[in-house]
């Protein structure tokens, strides 16, 4: 049985709200929380295999170039080596998110430093670790272009656009801005190091890897292997984290499979830290230009947006930075511009996130510096100009809680009651700063199985992964929701490609459209259920394990005589293009800028956020309180340094790639706004987990603003740009 829906008309039944179990929304534990807290629970590289041997990657030391040869005999003779492998199926570039294919290969032609060129393959990590440092190459070097001003910009076509006349508004309005923002390049740097296990057997490949949308990787796998999916069989249970940078396949899981291929011997190839902030996918830094023209009440009447960001030469993935410039405030003269620099650096990808967690941030950033110069309140300038429609396409929204995420935050926050212009604690200047936040809402194909045992229990399947983000918790609890079981009675299995092919973990749309698969599932087997019991499906009430009808009570045990299955699978449609969906939010934060030595720090933060129906009230604030710490990094201390020279990472490690450790976050809130959305998907929900990030950065620029009077708009604001315009005032003592 396999129930397909598509969203072409919106999905108003809202049939989770009428659900007997009640588990839906809850903040339940993670099923999966035992087995990682005790060890239990393997990681990509945690299942070691008999006679298992060890790959380290070897990378170029030069921007640009030509691999010329690679002097293998030496390092052969090492102990314990077995093979230097490389060649034409090695990896150039990892692929970008939802590829479905093979991205640039062949180790010969070098287009950044630190790109994967050769595998070393050894009976220990420690000396094949010995054999790739000790291997050398030989180089025709050429002429690199690493920094993205000095570098020849493309103009797609399909990413400018224009209506109005801008320059006419900007010349008109009673207030403007025309400011540039600058942000740098960010890497994922997710807790676990990519890493992969390849068996080569009977003709088949069994990788186990680190991987965020298995259905793509698989395509991208095999066809990186020249070998047809059906003969690859990849695993990716548990993910610890990613990101961004495992959406698409990358060089070890390639590496290892071919070694396995040739040795005949399971091998398993794990990065080094300096190796994942080389061989995978960065953030680009960006280059943004915004001019905001507005009324005399400080109504937008202008909106420009110019933004410059960088790839590896054919690189088709560029930084979105203006995504939700179109259709987040009003104003009917617009400019978009989206200029791509091609430079030899590491391939820049999706990053949580992409495109909002920069763009907005900036455009929040000019939001604040209007506020200013209009003399409104930052929070009533972004009420008045809250568009009715998508002022760029002229579409609805399918449904609008900025202003209602503005309102509960500031009232949460104490907004109101904040001392304007900042106050002093000792050396500490403190002030207060806000900002809006969205994101697009997504919707992907997924499929899920689930099946009704006989014995009253429930499985789901599909190869959706979780990445830290609770998935385990969110299907269980749909699939106990809709059939009546406690969750205890639900098991699910994620992250292999020889279950139904699930969204995967991208884009914030993984929560969502896997649900709905389940959900849709669910709705099959319920009605097979309801047949057995005699009544009509909408008649039917499943709790506890007991089929509900005509004042009749069954256990569900007493109606399966063999196990039921069915199979979900939700589509997009037309929905997409009828209506603007989209997520809101807002955040509210205190810092303080020391008077000495210009450091800022984080000491209340507050987000109000409305991501549609809440699977899990737990994981979703998780998934808030994540996106927030990123905001912070962001802001205060993140920042991908190239060498001017060749473009290597010179802070490749977590030792000087600075993420915010427990002194950087404070004590964060977050509050979670009811909202239900008929045109998402049937189970109603959004995705959240990059929306508390989109924006996040510009309350704290915003804040130390407040605090000091410094307006930074080259992040992260490190103290070396604001100590030299602090001024030399009192301030009142707090």
């Amino acid at each position: 049985m396999t129930a397909h829906h598509k969203m072409d008309e919106p999905d108003r039944r809202n049939r989770l709200d009428a659900m007997a179990q009640g588990i839906v929304g809850v903040g339940m534990d993670r099923p999966d929380g035992p087995e990682k807290v005790s060890g239990r629970a393997v990681y990509a590289h945690d299942g070691q295999v008999k006679d298992m041997l060890h790959g380290v990657m070897v990378r170029a030391t030069i921007a640009k170039g030509t691999l010329l040869g690679i002097d293998e005999e030496p390092v052969k003779a090492l102990p314990g080596v077995r093979a230097v492998l490389h060649g034409p199926r090695f990896l150039r570039n990892p692929a970008q998110g939802a590829a479905g294919e093979a991205p640039v290969q062949g180790s010969a032609e070098i287009a950044y430093f630190g790109q994967p060129v050769a595998l070393v393959v050894a009976d220990t990590f420690e000396q094949a670790r010995h054999g790739a440092q000790s291997l050398a190459l030989r180089y025709d070097e050429a002429e690199a272009t690493v920094a993205p001003g000095e570098a020849e910009a493309e103009t797609p076509e399909d990413k400018q656009s224009a209506t109005g006349d801008l320059d006419a508004a900007m010349r008109d309005a009673a207030f403007s801005v025309d400011r540039t923002y600058t942000t740098p390049p960010h890497n994922s740097a997710p807790m676990e190091p990519h890493a992969a296990i390849a068996e080569y057997r009977d003709g088949k490949f069994t990788v186990r890897a680190s991987c965020q949308m298995v259905k793509y990787n698989l395509d991208e796998l095999a066809d990186s292997l020249g070998v047809d999916a059906a003969d690859v069989h990849l695993l990716s249970p548990f993910v610890g984290g990613g990101f961004g940078s495992k959406l698409g396949i990358s060089a070890e899981a390639v590496a290892a499979a071919l070694a396995a291929r040739e040795l005949d011997r399971p091998v398993a190839v794990a990065l080094s830290r300096p190796q994942v902030f080389e061989a995978t996918m960065r953030r680009s830094e960006t280059r943004q230009r915004f001019r905001l023209a507005a009324d005399a009440d400080g109504r937008l009447t202008g909106v420009g947006h110019e933004v410059l960001v960088s790839n590896l030469p054919g690189e088709t993935f560029s930084e979105p930075a203006t995504q939700a410039t179109p259709f987040l405030y009003r104003g009917e003269n617009r400019v978009i511009g989206h200029r791509i620099a091609r430079v030899n650096r590491t391939c820049a990808g999706s990053v949580r996130a992409p495109g909002e967690a920069v763009g907005v941030t900036a455009l929040e950033i000019a939001m604040d510096e209007l506020a200013q110069a209009a003399g409104v309140d930052p929070v009533e300038l972004r009420r008045r100009n809250i568009p009715e429609e998508d002022p760029s396409r002229g579409v609805p929204f399918s449904s609008h809680m900025l202003e209602a995420a503005l309102d509960d935050g500031a009232e949460r926050f104490g907004w109101s009651d904040r001392p304007k212009g900042g106050t002093r604690n000792g050396e500490w200047l403190i002030g207060c700063g806000m900002a809006s936040s969205s994101r697009v809402n997504l919707l992907n194909d997924s499929a899920a199985r689930v099946t009704m045992n006989r014995d009253g229990t429930a499985l789901v399947e599909t190869d959706m992964t979780d990445i830290g983000t609770g998935t385990y918790a969110i299907l269980t609890q749909v699939a106990a929701e809709m059939l009546g079981l406690p969750p205890d009675r639900v098991e699910t299995r994620l992250g292999d490609s020889d279950l139904p092919k699930g969204a995967g973990s991208g884009g914030s749309q993984g929560a969502s459209s896997s649900a709905s698969s389940v959900f849709l599932a669910c709705e099959r087997l319920r009605c097979e259920i309801a047949e057995r019991a005699g009544c009509a499906e909408e008649a039917l009430t499943l709790k506890d394990g007991h089929a509900i009808s005509d004042n009749r009570q069954q256990p569900l045990a007493e109606l399966l005589q063999e196990p039921l299955s069915a199979e979900g699978v939700i589509h997009p449609g037309d929905a997409e293009s009828r209506v603007r969906q989209a997520s809101f939010g807002a955040f509210f934060v205190e810092v303080g800028v020391s008077a000495v030595t210009g450091e800022a720090r984080v000491r209340r933060m507050h987000g109000s956020f409305a991501a549609g129906r809440i699977l899990n009230a737990k994981t979703a604030r998780s998934q808030c309180l994540g996106g927030m710490t990123f905001g912070i990094g962001m802001a205060l201390t993140e920042e991908l340094m190239h060498d001017p020279r060749d473009g290597h990472i010179v802070n490749r490690d977590l030792a000087e790639y600075h993420v915010p450790v427990n002194a950087d976050v404070p004590q964060l809130t977050v509050n979670l706004l009811e909202e239900r959305d008929p045109w998402t998907n049937p189970v109603q929900a959004k995705g959240i987990g990059e929306l508390a990030i989109c924006g996040a950065g510009a309350s704290i620029v915003n804040a130390i603003h407040d605090a000091c009077g410094v307006r930074v708009r080259d992040l992260p604001a490190t103290l070396d740009k604001i100590l030299p315009g602090l001024p030399e005032r009192a301030g009142r003592e707090g």
